[in-house]
Parts: structure tokens; C-alpha cells; sequence
């Protein structure tokens, strides 16, 4: 049996009296690609903010190994150094160099030493094709390297899982294709991943999983070749069909 690495139960999120998210369910096995797909507005990134703790929920139950890591009062920095998450919008810091930007974290938090967080940075920044650039400040980079720095910055934190939402949808089309081979790559390293995307023949390659959210729920789930190919909610079929018409 595949171990569970991540167990939503009953969540709920509300913004005033918008309900965002409403009683999500979902289970995460490890080294599972679970893809999230939807209209904007339909709770994916809210989901991804609520797993990282970045948002608080209103009820429910977020397990990370068995432990329920959105109880109130529970200290989040421990949790967040666990599960990475990288943004549509890069968010480097623009007055540090790439280096600087990827060790920043794993030397203030996990406390590594300068010698070894920059080996293992330039060792990072080596495997997507960057490491001539680990001296170079964020603005001389194109949106594509910005956003593989990005993930770099999360990865050298030594997360177990990583929420990637919405992080092709900056940049320039031609630009894309780089980030997600390094998702690729991620995946065929193992690492469990919630991905927020509006890329839907990459959610078809690249998950175990699809997702599609709909007003706050998970409406319908299963297989990528089967979401795609024969949904079996009207809603799922109408926003494909929408994608399709929009190319």
C-alpha cells in the first residue's frame, strides 16, 4: 500500500463570508503529481496557501504524516521548512545575487554553513543550466530563469513536498517550456508535488492525478487520461470544452 504523505479532511477556508474552500477532502500519497485545475477564482491557490500554512483554516483537518499541522496555536516555521512552495510572481530578492538567493534560506534557517549551502546551491543552479549566472543580480535574468531560480530556492530548502501554483503563468509562452522540464525533472526524482496549473497537456503529462475545483470542491478527481477523455461531471466537461475553445 502507498503511504500517505498528505491527508486533507473536511477544510474549510472563508474570506469574511465568502466560503473559498468548502469541506475539501483530499489524500496526497508520497511521490504522487497530483495536478489542480479550474477556473480562476475556484480555490486552487487558496488550497496551496492553506496547505503551507500561509492561510489559516476554519475547520478541518491538514495531516503532514499523520500529525494535523493546521491545529491553532501550532508553530509554522517547522511545518513550512518541510513543504516547499514557489509563486506565479518569482519573488527574488532583487538586491541579492542568484547565489545569494538560493542559500539565503538553508543558511538563516536550517542554519548550513556558507561553504556548504553554496556548493549545493551551485550544484542546483548547475543542473537547470544556470550555473554561469549564480553571480548575476534577478533583473539581468529572462522570466524563465527568474521563476527555475525560484524553484532552485525552494528545493535547496530540502522540502518533502512542493506546491507549485500558477508558476508558468508570468511568463512569456516561449518561456515556458524551460520551467516545466524542471518540474520534469522533479518528478522523476520522486518528489511528492501539488501543482496549481492552467497548462492542461502538461497536468495530463506530467500527473498520477487531476484534480478539477469548482466553487471551493474537489468535484471530480481521478487519472489524468480519464479526466480529460471522459469526464464524468457537466462542470468538468464544460471547463474543458471552454479550454479547448480558448486553444
Amino acid at each position: 500500500m502507498t503511504e500517505t504523505k498528505l491527508r486533507l479532511s473536511g477544510v474549510v477556508k472563508r474570506f469574511g463570508t465568502k466560503l473559498v474552500l468548502d469541506h475539501i477532502d483530499l489524500d496526497v500519497a508520497r511521490g504522487e503529481v497530483i495536478s489542480l485545475i479550474g477556473s480562476s477564482g475556484s480555490g486552487k491557490s487558496t488550497l496551496l496557501r492553506c496547505i503551507n500554512l500561509l492561510e489559516p483554516t476554519d475547520d478541518g483537518v491538514i495531516e503532514l504524516d499523520g500529525i494535523d499541522i493546521a491545529e491553532p496555536g501550532l508553530d509554522a516555521d517547522p511545518i513550512r521548512r518541510r513543504i516547499g512552495m514557489v509563486f506565479q510572481s518569482f519573488n527574488l530578492f532583487p538586491h541579492m545575487t542568484v547565489l545569494r538567493n538560493v542559500t539565503i534560506g538553508p543558511r538563516k534557517v536550517l542554519g548550513t554553513a556558507q561553504a556548504e549551502s553554496n556548493a549545493v546551491a551551485r550544484e542546483l543552479l548547475g543542473r537547470i543550466g544556470l550555473a554561469d549566472k549564480a553571480d548575476e543580480y534577478p533583473d539581468r535574468l529572462s522570466g524563465g530563469q527568474q521563476q527555475r531560480v525560484a524553484i532552485v530556492r525552494a528545493l535547496a530548502m530540502q522540502p518533502e513536498i512542493m506546491l507549485l501554483d500558477e508558476i508558468t503563468s508570468a511568463l512569456d509562452p516561449e518561456l515556458v517550456g524551460e520551467v516545466l522540464d524542471l518540474v520534469r525533472d522533479l518528478r522523476a526524482q520522486g518528489m511528492t508535488m501539488l501543482i496549481a496549473t492552467h497548462e492542461m497537456e502538461f497536468a495530463r503529462e506530467i500527473s498520477d492525478r487531476v484534480c478539477f475545483l469548482h466553487a471551493g470542491r474537489v468535484l471530480e478527481q481521478a487519472p489524468p487520461e480519464q479526466l480529460f477523455s471522459s469526464p464524468q461531471e457537466e462542470r468538468t466537461r464544460a471547463f474543458l470544452q471552454r479550454v479547448i475553445d480558448l486553444g
